[in-house]
C-alpha cells in the first residue's frame, strides 16, 4: 500500500468522513454535512427582517448598521452537533462548506451590496494552535467564494485568553471580554463598512468587545453576520 493511502486510512479511522449533523457517511469529500440536514436547518429569517432578534441584542449597546444570523441554536439540535463538530473534531470542511451557505444567503440580502469587507472574529494563538484553525476564517473564506467580498484574515487580534463563557450570563461575559482585543493596521479600514463574521451569537458580549475596537477607527460601519443565534432560555 502507498505512504498517501495508507495516511488517508489512518485519518479516516481518526477523523470519519461522515456527516457532522446525522451521522451518515453519504457526502461528498468536500463536505461535511449531508444535503439533508443543510435544507433541515432551522432558518431564522433574519437577513431579510429588520429590528431583528439579534438587532435587539445590540441596540443601545453598540452601534451596528446590520446584524443577522442564520440559524437557530438549540441543545441537542442539529445545529448544535455542526458547531461542535466544527469546534473541536477537526472538521475544516464543514466551516468551508458552512460559509458558502451563509454566503448564499447573505447573497440575497438587501443590504450585502453595501459591505466592503469581512473580519473574522479572532481566537487567542494558543487556542487556535490547539484547534487547528479558526473557525471564523472558514465562514469568511466560504462567504468570500460565494459573494466575492474581500476578507481581511490578520486585522483582528485577540491579546488575552479567555475562559469558557458557556454557562456565564451578559455581565460576567463582558467582564470576560473587554480589553482583550485590538486592531492592527487599522488605517486599512478607515471609512469602510465591515461585516463581522462568528458562529454563534448569545448575549453578544465578545461581538460587542470586538466591534468597539472597530467603531473607534475613524468613519468605519459594523454590521454582523454569524452561523447560529441561541434563543433565550
Amino acid at each position: 500500500m502507498q505512504v498517501s493511502s495508507l495516511l488517508d486510512f489512518f485519518t479516516a479511522l481518526v477523523f470519519p468522513h461522515t456527516c457532522a449533523g446525522c451521522g451518515s457517511n453519504q457526502l461528498l469529500n468536500k463536505n461535511g454535512i449531508c444535503t439533508a440536514c443543510l435544507w433541515s436547518l432551522p432558518l431564522t429569517g433574519f437577513l431579510q427582517i429588520p429590528d431583528n432578534d439579534t438587532d435587539q441584542i445590540f441596540k443601545g449597546r453598540i452601534r451596528v448598521e446590520y446584524s443577522a444570523a442564520a440559524t437557530y441554536f438549540l441543545p441537542q439540535s442539529t445545529v448544535q452537533s455542526i458547531l461542535h463538530a466544527l469546534k473541536y473534531s477537526y472538521r475544516k470542511e464543514l466551516g468551508l462548506q458552512l460559509g458558502k451557505w451563509m454566503g448564499s444567503q447573505l447573497a440575497d440580502c438587501t443590504w450585502a451590496n453595501k459591505i466592503d469587507c469581512i473580519l473574522p472574529m479572532p481566537l487567542h494563538p494558543l487556542r487556535e494552535a490547539v484547534r487547528g484553525y479558526n473557525q471564523a476564517d472558514l465562514l469568511s473564506e466560504g462567504i468570500h467564494q460565494q459573494t466575492g467580498l474581500p476578507v481581511e484574515f490578520n486585522l483582528l487580534q485577540r491579546n488575552t485568553p479567555t475562559r469558557s463563557q458557556t454557562t456565564q450570563h451578559r455581565t460576567e461575559r463582558w467582564q470576560n471580554m473587554k480589553d482583550v482585543f485590538q486592531v492592527r493596521q487599522a488605517s486599512k479600514l478607515e471609512n469602510k463598512h465591515v461585516l463581522l463574521i462568528d458562529d454563534v451569537v448569545t448575549t453578544g458580549a465578545t461581538l460587542e468587545a470586538m466591534g468597539q475596537k472597530i467603531l473607534a477607527i475613524p468613519g468605519t460601519r459594523l454590521s454582523i453576520y454569524c452561523f447560529a443565534y441561541t434563543l433565550p432560555h
